[in-house]
C-alpha cells in the first residue's frame, strides 16, 4: 500500500469517458488510495470531486476536416495541461478515450521527460486501422488498459504492455432486463412503442445526423402512427438544439426529447432511453455496446465530412464499424455507412425490427456477447496502474 498521497491525471472528451473516469475514481478511493484527480473531465467526475481545467466540450471533436477548424484551440489545451503538470507533475496521467488529443499529449509529456507515468484507458482502434500507430504507442504509453480480450492479445503481438479490465458496462448492466421496468423508469406507457433515435450526443453530430433519424421518423410516422419517437439530450444545449431542428417538422410527429433532470451530475438518459425504447436507431460509436448490453434490437448509422469518410475508408483494417459486430465477428445489426444512411433506409431497417421474431435473433445474439464479455479473466484496472510507481 503507498504510504503517500497520489495526483492523477485523467482526461476524457465525451460522456462514456466521463463515465468511465468516474468509476475509476470511486475504484481507486473504494481501495483506500489517498489519490486527488485533476484534469479534463465531465459532470460524473466533477461529482466525485475531481478538479477540472477546461470544460470536456473541448475535446468533443470528430473527423479530420473537423479537428482542423479546431487545432489552434486544442493545441492550447493540449499546451496549457503540460505547463500545469511541468510546474505540479502529477504522478500517473490516464487518457481515457480521446485518443487522437490523449495520445499527443502523453508523447508531449514524455518528449519533456516529466517524471509522469503514462495510460490509455480504451484502447485506441489500432486492430481496426493504422496499425503502424503501434509503433508510437509503445513508445509513448507505459499501460493499455483495455475493455475487450482481443485487445490485449493485439497488443501483445507489438510488445505494448496491457492489461484486460474488462468493459464495466458488461458487470453493471444485467442479463435479465425486462423492457417494461424500463418504461416505468420514464413514466412512460407500458402499452406505448417506443423507438430511440440516437444522432450522437456532440453538437455537430446533431447537425449532421439529426434530419436523417428525424427524416426517418417522418417515414415511419405516416405508416405506424401509433409509435412515439424519443431522443436523448445530454444537457439543456442539446435539447435546445434539437428543439429548433424539431420545429421544423410536422407537429403531428409524435418525438419526445428526454433530458436528464440531474443531468449536472450524471448523464445518463442516453441509457435510460434506449433501454425503455422497443428498438434503437443510433450513430455508429460507443452507445452501440450499450444499446447491445441492453439487449434491445437496433440499427446503426453515420456518416462523416466526405473527405474524412475516404480517409478513414482506405485506412480501416475490418470489414465492420460497429462494436457488436467487431465482437462478433459477424454482421449482427445492420450498418447504414455515408451513402447508406438516407431516411429511407434508416426507415426501412426500423420497419424490418418491428417483426418480433427479427427483433428476437437479434436479441438472443446481444446476449450470448453479454455473456462473452463476462466470462472474460479481466484485472483490476487500479491494481495495474499502480503497479508503474510501486
Amino acid at each position: 500500500m503507498l504510504n503517500r498521497k497520489l495526483k492523477i491525471g485523467i482526461v476524457v472528451g465525451e460522456v462514456s469517458g466521463d463515465t468511465l473516469g468516474a468509476k475509476l475514481i470511486r475504484c481507486f478511493r473504494d481501495q483506500g488510495i489517498d489519490a486527488e484527480f485533476e484534469g479534463i473531465g465531465g459532470p460524473q467526475m466533477i461529482a466525485e470531486g475531481f478538479k477540472s481545467y477546461y470544460p470536456m466540450d473541448v475535446l468533443s471533436v470528430m473527423g479530420i476536416v473537423e479537428v482542423l477548424k479546431d487545432i489552434k484551440k486544442l493545441f492550447a489545451v493540449r499546451d496549457g495541461l503540460v505547463e500545469t503538470w511541468t510546474k505540479n507533475p502529477v504522478d500517473i496521467f490516464i487518457g481515457i478515450d480521446a485518443p487522437d488529443f490523449n495520445l499527443r499529449l502523453s508523447k508531449t509529456i514524455k518528449q519533456k521527460q516529466l517524471p509522469i507515468k503514462t495510460v490509455q484507458y480504451v484502447s485506441p482502434s489500432v486492430w481496426a486501422w493504422r496499425q503502424g500507430r503501434a509503433h508510437g504507442i509503445k513508445a509513448n504509453i507505459d499501460l493499455v488498459l483495455c475493455l475487450f480480450p482481443f485487445e490485449k492479445t493485439f497488443f501483445k503481438k507489438w510488445d505494448v504492455p496491457a492489461a484486460f479490465v474488462g468493459h464495466p458496462l458488461a458487470s453493471q448492466l444485467p442479463l435479465e432486463n425486462p423492457i417494461i421496468d424500463a418504461k416505468q423508469e420514464l413514466n412512460l406507457d407500458p402499452n406505448q412503442k417506443h423507438i430511440a433515435l440516437l444522432p450522437g450526443s456532440r453538437r455537430g453530430e446533431i447537425e449532421r445526423l439529426g434530419p436523417l433519424v428525424l427524416d426517418a421518423a417522418k417515414i415511419l410516422h405516416q405508416k405506424y402512427p401509433d409509435y412515439t419517437f424519443l431522443i436523448p439530450a445530454i444537457n439543456e444545449a442539446r435539447k435546445q438544439q434539437i428543439e429548433r431542428l424539431l420545429a421544423t417538422y410536422p407537429e403531428s410527429l409524435k418525438v419526445q426529447i428526454r433530458l436528464m433532470e440531474n443531468s449536472g451530475t450524471e448523464s445518463k438518459i442516453g441509457r435510460q432511453v434506449m433501454n425503455a425504447s422497443n428498438i434503437i436507431a443510433l450513430a455508429s460509436g460507443t452507445a452501440t455496446l450499450e444499446a447491445m448490453l441492453l439487449h434491445r434490437p437496433m440499427v446503426t448509422f453515420y456518416k462523416l465530412n466526405w473527405l474524412t469518410y475516404h480517409v478513414v475508408k482506405f485506412l480501416i483494417k475490418i470489414p465492420y464499424y460497429s462494436l457488436p459486430n467487431i465482437i462478433a465477428g459477424k454482421k449482427v445489426i445492420q450498418e447504414l455507412i455515408q451513402a447508406d444512411a438516407t431516411p429511407e433506409k434508416l426507415a426501412a431497417e426500423i420497419e424490418k425490427l418491428m417483426n418480433i421474431e427479427t427483433a428476437q435473433i437479434q436479441v438472443m445474439q446481444h446476449i450470448t456477447m453479454h455473456k462473452q464479455l463476462l466470462s472474460g479473466n479481466s484485472e483490476d484496472p487500479v491494481k495495474a496502474v499502480l503497479a508503474l510507481i510501486q
